[in-house]
């Protein structure tokens, strides 16, 4: 035993690290690159080792060997040898498959460093029939190969995937119709000088790898506020092609459209919008994802998808790749010859779709962690503090009544939360704060009561833009908002948010949420405050948990405080008060 060591590996390959220890840091920021956060309970957090994690590390050139020794030698206790063969089997299988072209355009040819393992895979009743089986050619000093047709490209790569199989997709890629597309010196909205950041640009190279086969496709994990969109607009000039954005709602839409006017060479007639309003189709289009996912009837087509499909498109760009919904996932298993490149702040889904992500837009090629941008400035620091309610007697009785459904809305709306939000719209008076919550009815009665403004998906779009303008401004201080909140929303000047409530344990939402005050203050200087308010003893509670793994995992505390409590609460002070 080692005690001066941060870890303990377990036999089932989670990674235990105590939160006190003198090494916790350095041990977070690397596990953080081949293992996954689990559970994050105040003085232990629990890591495990899983194949897309090791892939993900594979793919970003982490050797088995760079994290097995890390293990080994970080561990308080002997690593069991089951765990290290694990990651080295995992490791090994990144780059066993390849997809090369052939001299036909209709087949594509995927080769395997083991011919055994091929032929084992053939095997299966899911592979069997997207080959052509008599076509196999097996040696075994050459491993083996196999045809298929190029049309099974998306499908094999995802059955493979779910096989423990990733491939290396080497079959390159169509060109598109060739746009011209520069970034601006000068943006030409604001007339300032623009150019991309280091970072940025380091993204964009991994995408791109110098135009080689394997380059093209793949994600790209930056903090909200750290600016992706950029990223976006660079990866378009690199590609110079015809290219479809696809992002989560018109208000995106709209940004992606200013931001492509303001920083790039790209003019008004060049730019298209796709939504329920527009249906424009421009060398550069901009649609919904539920504009693609519409149809008039659960068992008819979706009527938008040929905008995926027809036009002759060199890249496609997912906004926010977390959030794909599963018909647009099967629609990209039909167009991989399409270069495609995935953004987002982080690759968690509380569907488990991580290995979709992976096989059908790519693997990892960039993340850079939030805490690192946020020592360089270029994020505002952050203090994340969680405040917990306890219920009136009436509303305890209804909780302890209640079914598990109704209990997730009867903590949400507690009654108590509206007074604690007062308290903190007093104390934070002068600051640009941000209310946001899940359920309408609470944000109504907190709006009338406290008098706030409310932006909810029912608000028209014309009306969405006039408050957004007026918080912007200044003119407009508080502002509530419901989880169309969650995305898309450009207030660069927003430093306070309070959350009273949110999708059962979303850990994507967590961070998209704390995201939205995380852009640097400028000359306004201060921290960035995010408050979220649980009702104690209660689901809303273990939610909150739940909820915040993913920033833990980033390296954000949250200082736990009970409303009777609220009065010791300062900001500004460095003190934390405990539970």
């Amino acid at each position: 035993m080692n005690p001066e060591n941060p870890l303990v590996v377990q036999s089932d390959r989670t990674v235990l690290v105590e939160t006190q220890h003198p090494r916790f840091e350095e041990a977070r920021e690397r596990l953080a690159r081949f293992a996954e956060l689990q559970k994050s309970p105040e003085f232990v957090h629990f890591y495990r080792v899983t194949p897309i994690s090791v892939w993900h590390a594979a793919a970003l050139g982490e050797r088995a060997e760079e994290i097995t020794d890390y293990l080994t030698a970080a561990s308080m206790y002997p690593v069991p040898q089951q765990v290290l063969a694990d990651v080295h089997e995992w490791h090994g299988r990144y780059g066993m498959l390849r997809f090369v072209p052939t001299d036909r355009a209709d087949t594509l040819r995927m080769d395997s460093s083991d011919a055994v393992v091929l032929q084992g895979l053939l095997e299966s009743k899911t592979l069997q029939p997207l080959v052509h089986g008599e076509t196999a050619v097996y040696r075994e000093d050459e491993g083996g190969s196999v045809e298929f047709p190029s049309a099974h490209r998306g499908v094999m790569k995802h059955c493979l995937v779910k096989l423990g199989h990733p491939v290396v997709d080497e079959a390159g890629y169509a060109r598109g119709e060739a746009l011209e597309v520069a970034l601006r010196e000068t943006s030409a909205l604001g007339g300032v000088p623009f150019a991309p950041r280091d970072y940025q640009t380091r993204a964009v190279a991994s995408f791109w790898q110098d135009g080689a086969a394997t380059g093209g496709c793949g994600v790209v994990v930056l903090p909200c506020g750290a600016g992706k969109t950029v990223v976006g607009l660079a990866a378009m000039a690199q590609v110079g092609a015809r290219t479809l954005v696809l992002t989560t709602n018109t208000v995106a839409v709209r940004q992606w459209k200013r931001e492509l006017l303001d920083k790039t060479t790209l003019t008004e007639d060049q730019v298209g919008e796709y939504t329920g309003d527009h249906k424009d189709v421009r060398p550069v289009t901009i649609a919904t994802y539920q504009i693609l996912t519409w149809r008039r009837r659960k068992t008819d087509p979706f009527v938008h998808f040929p905008l995926l499909e027809n036009a002759d498109w060199g890249l496609i760009v997912y906004d926010e790749v977390h959030l794909l919904p599963a018909p647009v996932f099967r629609a990209t298993a039909a167009i991989q010859a399409r270069r495609r490149l995935g953004l987002t702040a982080t690759l968690v889904r509380e569907d488990g779709k991580e290995g979709d992500v992976f096989s059908l837009i790519g693997p990892k090629r960039c993340e850079v962690p939030w805490k690192e941008l946020e020592r360089k400035g270029f994020l505002a620091a952050a203090r994340c503090f969680e405040l917990r309610v306890s219920l009136n007697d009436v509303r305890a009785a209804q909780y302890e009544a209640a079914s598990a459904r109704s209990r997730v809305k009867l903590a949400a709306e507690n009654e108590r939360k509206l007074s604690v939000v007062a308290e903190l719209l007093r104390r934070h008076d002068g600051d640009r704060v941000l209310v946001i919550g899940q359920f309408l009815d609470q944000l109504r009665t907190l709006a009338k009561t406290l008098g706030l403004a409310l932006i909810t998906g029912r608000t028209p779009m014309d009306e969405r833009e006039k408050l957004f303008n007026a918080f912007r401004e200044g003119r407009l201080r508080h502002l509530a908002v419901s989880k169309v909140g969650n995305f898309a929303i450009d207030l660069p000047d927003a430093n306070v948010l309070i959350q009273v409530s949110g999708t059962f344990g979303s850990r994507q939402e967590e961070a998209q949420r704390l995201g939205r005050i995380l852009r640097p203050k400028g000359d306004r200087g201060g921290e960035a405050v995010f408050y979220t308010v649980v009702s104690a003893d209660t689901c809303d509670e273990e939610y909150g948990a739940r909820r915040q793994l993913f920033l833990a995992e980033q390296g954000y505390a949250y200082e736990i405080v009970h409303a009777d409590e609220l009065c010791d609460l300062d900001p500004a002070s460095q003190g934390v008060v405990d539970a």
